[in-house]
Order: structure tokens, then sequence, then C-alpha cells
């Protein structure tokens, strides 16, 4: 029995392994997996940053403040601005790349790969398993590695004001993120036997899931109808929960600075009332304002969810499509 236990663990690492040695061998994939975030920052840096700083300052000049007289808060806002982006950026990563991450299963299949996997004595439940841990790993390893890129933007920018305890928190999140992320996205391409399909669904998510978990821009913004049927999405609360991890530091210490009495803005409050309104961290479901705390328990409640619909539709993973074969032997009988 502890043979047989010792057998199984080896051959799911063993699989576990492979499926690692064939996403890294592909140094195209690779690149273009690491690559497609980082543009993404690019465009925010040269495109976008400048449209929100600009929302930033017809606030300013609505509540006659200057930024002239007050160099400080050009600073503090800055941060608040660029981590509220950055973090929506993370969201969509966890996302992205475990989509593209799964097209080592979909080849398998497509190429019947998994067909060699389940002639030998490999279980069908360690070969799944073995996808599921291989899609986390290579997802988290890649949100690290952007999030470090992040975190360099924003000390180049002398706005980075995270604490360690802050940092802690944004690395739990990002496990959670991954977590829900590679549940989802393998139960949708599950169902997937060809590459081309999965290429068609990863340009589809890719173009979409940015403005549908109001990554880009505020909820707010969208009509309030679609705002809702996003609140349905489990990344969307991954993002209000990265935006959380990423903005408590930040803005709680634009708050300091604005309504300190010494430095003379009455309308202190005002400024901080509209910035949580357009670049805050809670959601509002039918008039119901979602909390960070309850974000939290959605993703869980989702996980569960897409762990337990896995499970149902586990056997699409492994699914063997006989179609060559059927029609060799039609063709040997015909030609009998």
């Amino acid at each position: 029995m502890t043979n047989s236990k010792n057998r199984n663990i080896n051959m799911f690492f063993q699989l576990t392994k492979r499926h690692l040695i064939v996403f890294f061998r592909s140094k195209i994939t690779v690149l273009y997996t690491l690559i497609v975030p980082v543009i993404v920052l690019f465009i925010y840096i040269l495109f976008l940053r400048e449209l929100e700083f600009s929302s930033v300052r017809t606030i300013l000049q609505d509540l006659n403040i200057s930024l002239m007289d007050y160099p400080e808060l050009e600073r503090h806002l800055g941060a608040v601005i660029d981590s509220w982006m950055l973090s929506g950026i993370c969201a969509v990563t966890s996302v992205t790349v475990s989509i593209q991450t799964n097209y080592i299963f979909v080849r398998d299949k497509d190429t019947g790969i998994n067909r060699d996997f389940l002639s030998s004595p490999v279980k069908g439940s360690l070969l799944i398993g073995s996808y599921f841990l291989s899609n986390f790993i290579i997802t988290l390893l890649i949100n690290v590695i952007f999030l470090f890129v992040c975190f360099i933007y924003l000390a180049c920018n002398n706005e980075f004001m995270l604490t360690f305890a802050d940092f802690l928190i944004i690395f739990v999140v990002i496990i959670f993120s991954v977590i829900s992320a590679t549940l989802c996205t393998t139960f949708i391409t599950s169902f997937m036997n060809k590459e081309s399909s999965l290429t068609s669904v990863i340009a589809i998510f890719s173009t979409a899931i940015g403005f549908l978990i109001g990554a880009y821009m505020p909820m707010s913004m969208l009509p309030s109808l679609v705002g809702n049927i996003c609140m349905f999405i489990p990344a969307t609360h991954c993002c209000g929960l990265l935006r959380y991890s990423f903005l408590v530091t930040p803005f709680e210490n634009l708050k300091t600075f604005v309504l300190d009495p010494n430095n003379g803005l009455d309308v202190g409050g005002d400024l901080i009332a509209q910035l949580e309104n357009n670049f805050g961290f809670n959601y509002n479901f039918f008039n119901l304002t979602i909390s960070p705390a309850y974000m939290a328990l959605i993703v869980v409640i989702y996980a569960i969810i897409f762990i337990v619909l896995n499970i149902i539709a586990g056997n699409n993973l492994t699914r063997i499509k006989d179609t060559k074969i059927i029609r060799f032997r039609r063709r040997n009988k015909n030609n009998s």
C-alpha cells in the first residue's frame, strides 16, 4: 500500500515536471507570456497614465487646488493612481497567463499524447492534478516576476510606499488570484480539443478581460447593468482585493497629507472622497457596497464552486477522441 502510494506521488510530480519542461522549453512561449503584461504596462505609461492624471487634475481644478503649491501632493497622487492601475494589470495577468498555459493539455489532447499517458499505469486523476499544479506554478511565477517589475516602476517614480505587511498581503492575494484563475480557465478550456480553438479564446480573453473586471477603468464608469454583470466574474473580486492591498497604505499617506492642518487644504476631505470614488477598491453591486472582506469570501466561494465543476468535468482533460481510429477502421472495412 505504501509503495503504491509513493509510486503515485512520484508519478504525479514527474508528470508535473514534464509539463513545466514542455512550457519552459519553448522560449517563444515563455517570452510571449512574460512580455504581454509588460507591453500593457508600457501602454499605460505612455498613454493611459496621462489620461488618469487628467481626470485628477480636473478634480483639483474644481477644488481650486494647484499642484504648484503642493509638490508633495503630486507624489502622493501619483502613488495612488499608479498603484490603482498596476494592481489591475496584475489581476489581468493572472487570468491571461493561466489561460495561455492551458495550451499544454489542449495540445496533449490535440496530438494524442494524453492517449499515451492513459495507456500507461498513470491514473487519470494524477494526470489531471499534474495539469493543475503545473498551471498554478507557471502562472504564479510569471505573476511574481511582473509584481517585482511593478515594484521597480513605483520605486523609480519615488512612489513606493508599501510596507512589509503590505507586501505579504499582496503576495497572499496573488496566490488566491492565481488559484482562482487556474480553476476558472482550466474548466473553460477543458472542453477544447484543438489548439486553434484555444488560440481564439486567448485572443478574446486578452482583449476583453481587462475591461470586464474593471482593471483599466473604474467600474463606476460602466453602465450599471454591465457593472452588475461583471460582478459575477471571479477575477473582478481578485482585482478588488489586489487594489486594496496595493492602495491601503498610499491612500492612508495621502489622507495624512491632505488632512494635515499645517498644509492649509480646507477641501482635503472632498478631494479624498472623489479620489476614493474614482480610484477606490470597494464595489457597488445593486447599490450594495462590497468591501474587501466580502470580496475575499466571494473568491473562496467561487473557488469551491469551480473545484466541484472541475471534478465533474475532469474527464474532459483526459478525454480521447478516436475519430481517426474510427475512420481508419471504416476505410479498411470498405477496402475489404
